[in-house]
């Protein structure tokens, strides 16, 4: 009996010691992410982690999968705030929380709200907290809408692609036209005034005349923000096994240069490689990402990051629904967990950061990674030679050059 005891005091204490070294930074934000894995179908070019409806959709157990999953990060980071006990430091307030998929849109106004109760009640939230759910112009329902609003969420992003009914059709999607058109304006009726489309360019035989009428359309709408991203063949896709016929690399080039000065001329600078926004209207929950803070990832194949003195954690759980199901609330729903060494952290940080327009200072690749900003003097220089990057006392970003070949800058922070 002794000797069991002993045993289970170590790993008491090497649990604890493992909490202690998942608690977050003091000022490092931090975001919840929740995934919904359902599509009614799958689109030919999505490598997102989305399976196919089967039937109805079990939403009450999966929204209490999602309640235990959560329970369960609470308990390792630590990062419950109400149920701590006296004495721990409280982690930051949600600063945002973003529902993706998949289609969120699926699952009922009455389920979300319950989901957002539950976290409510478990971790405090920003007065100007912001809160997004992905919906599709295919499940669009003005009850939904309204119900959704009514729980909290206050930001709609709509999953559009294009307004064009031949191009919808070739990529696979549930909806035409009209039905984006009515989502719209659904959102718009339940009172959302924070809303994204997602729109791509590049498309199936679009020609770079097509491509800015369809932006010109999306524009009309005035929406505060816009995704606006070129169609890529990515593995594992049908589009991969099967690919239409794209347009050439210098007229998909073609397309976005006439796309970002359309958008800067209807009021949408743009803060991100695909990212424009009104102003005030950049999205708070990507930002977070790109700016390499912390967020909780629940959900089937959710990912989420922790930033401790120890080290950054970043873990994922199981991309199959009926697996993640059956394990959430427990360790076996974490498919994968790894401490980011700190030879990976400047690309981790550089592939975030470099992303935005405005680049990153000093004192934040400092704060975040835990690392002088003298990890970054060899890639720097190199940057810096091939005209890839610009600087001032304050700030490094990407050059004009450096935006156009990104890839080719991050290469030098491997």
């Amino acid at each position: 009996m002794t000797l069991r005891l002993e045993a289970a005091g170590r790993r008491e204490a090497g649990g604890e010691r493992r909490r202690k070294a998942l608690a977050p930074l003091e000022g490092i934000p931090l975001s919840l992410y929740i995934h919904f894995p359902w599509c009614v179908r799958k689109c030919p070019y999505c490598d997102f982690n989305s399976h196919a409806a089967r039937g109805d959709i079990e939403e009450d157990r999966y929204i209490d999968a999602l309640i235990r999953d959560l329970d369960y990060e609470l308990s390792l980071a630590p990062l419950a705030s109400r149920l701590s006990p006296p004495g721990r430091s409280l982690p930051p307030p949600l600063a945002s929380i973003f529902a993706g998929g998949g289609t969120p849109s699926l699952f009922s106004g009455r389920a979300v709200g319950r989901l957002l109760e539950a976290v409510a009640a478990r971790l405090a939230f920003a007065p100007d907290i912001e809160i997004t759910l992905e919906a599709n112009p295919g499940t669009a329902d003005a009850g939904n809408f309204s119900e959704y609003r009514a729980a909290g969420v206050n930001r709609l992003s709509i999953g559009v692609q294009s307004l064009e009914d031949a191009q919808l059709k070739r990529l696979g999607r549930i909806h035409g036209r009209d039905e984006a058109l009515a989502a719209y304006r659904t959102a718009r009726a339940a009172g959302f005034d924070n809303i994204n489309l997602d729109l791509m360019y590049a498309l199936p035989q679009q020609t770079p005349a097509q491509a800015l009428a369809d932006l010109r359309a999306a524009c009309a709408l005035a929406p505060e923000h816009l995704s606006y991203y070129q169609l890529t063949l990515e593995p594992n896709t049908e589009f991969a096994a099967h690919p239409p016929p794209l347009p050439d690399d210098e007229t998909a080039w073609t397309m976005q240069l006439a796309g970002q000065d359309l958008l800067a001329a209807q009021g949408y600078a743009q803060y991100e490689v695909s990212a424009y926004a009104q102003t005030g209207r950049q999205c708070r929950h990507n930002r977070n990402y790109w700016e390499f803070g912390d967020y909780l990832g629940v959900g089937a194949g959710a990912h989420g990051k922790y930033s401790s003195p120890g080290g950054i954690v970043r873990r994922a759980r199981h991309k199959h629904p009926r697996s993640y199901l059956e394990a959430a609330g427990g360790a076996a729903a974490v498919q994968e967990e790894k401490a980011v060494a700190a030879a990976e952290l400047p690309f981790e940080f550089a592939m975030n950061a470099l992303r935005l327009n405005q680049g990153f200072s000093r004192d934040l690749f400092e704060h975040r990674t835990g690392l002088p900003i003298a990890a970054l003097d060899t890639a720097l220089n190199q940057a810096r030679q091939k005209g890839l990057i610009e600087e001032d006392r304050h700030q490094i970003r990407a050059s004009a050059f450096g935006r156009a070949h990104l890839n080719a800058l991050l290469r030098e922070f491997l």
